[in-house]
This record gives structure tokens, C-alpha cells and sequence, in this order.
């Protein structure tokens, strides 16, 4: 597909490396700040739902070749963008990690 996106901010379109940039600003601004950092995904899982559930599927292919340029370029370049949220257990984990063992 010849608008595919490489997931490298170089070679990003400007406004989408201008977007990547800040996001990392906004999390080095707030790595001390738990509460702030989980707002933070938060709002990225939100506008990455925003996005896929309204503008994504608007633009959906209407034809099968594409259909089929789209699924290609999905193929090719890693799949389905998915935002993972941490298992409570792997924060249990964590924190288990950082208590001092006491004996």
C-alpha cells in the first residue's frame, strides 16, 4: 500500500513524528507519576479505539484490489496495531519484585 506507515518516527510522516515526539515528552514528564502515566495510556487506548471504531472503518476498502493492497500491507508490516494492557499479575510481579524480602 503506498500510505503504509512505518512504525520507525523517522520515517514517519511529520505530523504523525510530531505526534510520536510528544507522546514521549509527555512520558519522560511524568515517569515518576504512576497516576499520570496510566492516564496517559489511558487516553492512547481511547484514541486508538476512537480511531479504529470511526475513521478506520469509514475508509475500509470498497473494492477487492483495495481490499486485497490493505491486507497485504497488514501482512507485510506486522499486523493488526493492538494496544496490550498489563495483566494485573504482571504488576503483582512487579511489585513483588521491588518489597525487600524480610526474614
Amino acid at each position: 500500500m503506498a500510505d503504509s506507515i512505518d512504525v520507525e518516527i523517522g520515517e514517519l510522516p511529520p505530523d504523525l513524528g510530531e505526534i510520536a515526539a510528544r507522546v514521549k515528552v509527555a512520558a519522560v514528564n511524568r515517569r515518576h507519576d504512576t497516576l499520570a502515566l496510566l492516564a496517559l495510556l489511558r487516553l492512547l487506548e481511547y484514541l486508538h479505539r476512537e480511531i479504529r471504531d470511526v475513521a478506520f472503518y469509514e475508509a475500509l476498502p470498497n473494492s477487492r484490489q483495495t481490499l486485497y493492497s490493505l491486507l497485504r500491507d497488514i501482512e507485510v508490516n506486522g499486523g493488526w496495531p493492538y494496544i496490550q494492557r498489563m495483566k494485573l499479575r504482571s504488576l503483582l510481579d512487579h511489585l513483588e519484585l521491588l518489597e525487600p524480602e524480610s526474614e
